[in-house]
């Protein structure tokens, strides 16, 4: 017996299964989500969106525009020891926390229809005969077609034995983020990228006169600090004299840092045994390519034109699963790939000061690198 028939279920609800949700419920097809946290809250993320999002956000109904939200139109780039580099970014974006635009586009997904599980954890999903059986907080619930919006890691993936799940510790599976929020006379339009020893942070402007302020950097590097955060940054962060101004002068907003751990790089299947698989759950970009909310947005309106092609009996399932993993590796391929090659750049001191000394001194190149991480517009 199930609790609910649909034709759209959607595990997770960051901003590629809330976008992916409201364009189901516009097509009028009935949709529920499962969120495990309770709107709203903080996620660890840079946020910072690319230009590329904002028209498609506001077609789901934000109005960015009255949120007066900081344009950012530079990127500063320091490696461990200070030395820096500034270029204008050729799309811009703006930033905005995941507290804000999820919560709204929550509030959108309720107007709209969707029903919403939130505090609710799913357990399960099976595909049997033709349809998905969700497993989640007690319930059974049946939908004609599933996505995967769970984010970086979470237990569907070690239930399911996914295979980056699997890998032992390397240089691509086996980071950690850390995020705050602070109050800090940082420029709206800039958005600041710092070297360290085994790691960067960023931070740019946000809502209400606050700063992002989130780094990525090894488990190995908090564990040779007694996994203390603040040992680490101080040890190693402040290094760079950029970050300790900013350690040393910056209100922190937070009683305590925000944490995620066991962060891959690493391939993803983009189907997972017929559920599309959008967001980071489908592959997650390097944070030093500040294009990972983008990627989700953008990522969501692929699975959806598919999504509506089967619903509407145009194709096949087949056909939707097979469109949607051409097309998401079109648009993203060549992205992954140049955030991998610039991790393996930022983090360790020396290649990082070859980098930013190269992009210093040939700026036709920084710029062919900052635009092979964006976009166009969708």
């Amino acid at each position: 017996m199930f609790e609910g028939r649909y034709d759209m279920a959607i595990v997770g609800g960051g901003l590629a299964g809330l976008s992916l949700a409201i364009q189901c419920a516009d097509a009028g097809y009935s949709t529920v989500l499962f969120e495990r946290e309770q709107y709203p809250f903080h996620k660890v993320c840079g946020e910072y969106i690319s230009l590329e999002s904002r028209g498609f956000l506001e077609r789901l109904g934000l109005p960015l525009q009255s949120w007066q939200l900081p344009a950012i139109k530079a990127l500063f780039l320091s490696d461990a020891r200070g030395q820096a580099y500034t270029t204008t970014l050729p799309l811009g974006g703006f930033g905005v926390s995941r507290y804000r635009i999820d919560n709204a586009l929550y509030e959108i997904a309720l107007q709209k229809g969707v029903h919403v599980f939130t505090q609710t954890k799913v357990q399960d999903v099976q595909f049997q005969q033709n349809r998905f059986i969700i497993s989640a907080g007690g319930k059974r619930i049946a939908a004609f077609v599933a996505a995967g919006a769970f984010g970086k890691r979470s237990n569907l993936d070690v239930k399911w034995k996914r295979p980056f799940v699997q890998q032992a510790p390397n240089k691509l599976n086996n980071y950690i983020g850390i995020k705050y929020h602070i109050r800090y006379d940082h420029p709206e339009a800039l958005i600041a990228l710092h070297n360290f020893e085994d790691g960067y942070c960023g931070i740019s402007r946000i809502e209400d006169d606050k700063c992002c302020l989130c780094y990525l950097t090894t488990a190995a590097n908090l564990q040779r600090h007694n996994n203390s955060i603040p040992a680490m940054e101080r040890a190693v962060l402040q290094r760079n004299p950029h970050l300790k101004k900013i350690f040393s002068q910056a209100e922190f907003i937070y009683e305590q840092p925000l944490a995620i751990s066991q962060i891959s790089f690493a391939r993803k299947a983009t189907v997972e045994d017929h559920m599309l698989m959008v967001g980071d759950a489908a592959g997650m970009i390097t944070p030093l390519c500040g294009n990972g909310m983008s990627m989700a947005l953008h990522g969501a309106k692929l699975a959806f034109e598919q999504i509506d092609g089967l619903l509407q009996q145009h194709i096949t399932r087949q056909d939707m699963e097979l469109n949607y993993q051409r097309n998401w590796r079109r648009h993203f391929t060549n992205r992954l790939f140049m955030g991998r090659m610039l991790q393996s750049f930022l983090g360790k001191e020396s290649r990082a000061n070859i980098l930013v000394g190269l992009m210093r001194y040939m700026p036709a190149v920084a710029r062919q690198i900052i635009r092979s991480t964006h976009g166009e517009a969708f």
